[in-house]
């Protein structure tokens, strides 16, 4: 089975970048999707690893208009003061800054990975 998610929203914070025991780079940011109404929010956690993981890391601040498109897994739990919570996580295959070159003007930047 295959699954292919693609969202466009704004960077919610700042990429942070890790690495794992063997040395590869992991970046996770939050990105933000505006639905129809202007309060409706669905917020994303996004992953990037390898090489991508390092150029977001430079590349990705908070506020960017993005476009990611990967695989999406959903979770669901219940805190400890009862209240049901969820979360959806995006892992990243492609990331594109999305940006405003003139009036009215869209653009799409793809980054160096």
């Amino acid at each position: 089975m295959y699954q292919q998610v693609t969202i466009v929203g704004n960077v919610g914070k700042d990429p942070e970048m890790k690495y794992t025991g063997d040395g590869k780079a992991v970046t996770e940011f939050t990105v933000a999707v505006n639905g129809y109404k202007r309060d409706d929010v669905t917020w994303f956690r996004v992953t990037c690893w390898g090489k991508q993981a390092e150029v977001a890391n430079e590349y990705v601040k908070k506020g960017n208009p993005v476009l990611v498109s990967g695989s999406v897994k959903a979770s669901a739990w219940v805190s400890k003061d009862g209240e049901a919570q969820a979360s959806l996580e995006l892992s990243a295959r492609e990331l594109r800054l999305m940006g405003r070159k003139g009036e009215g003007e869209q653009v799409e930047e793809e980054l160096p990975f």
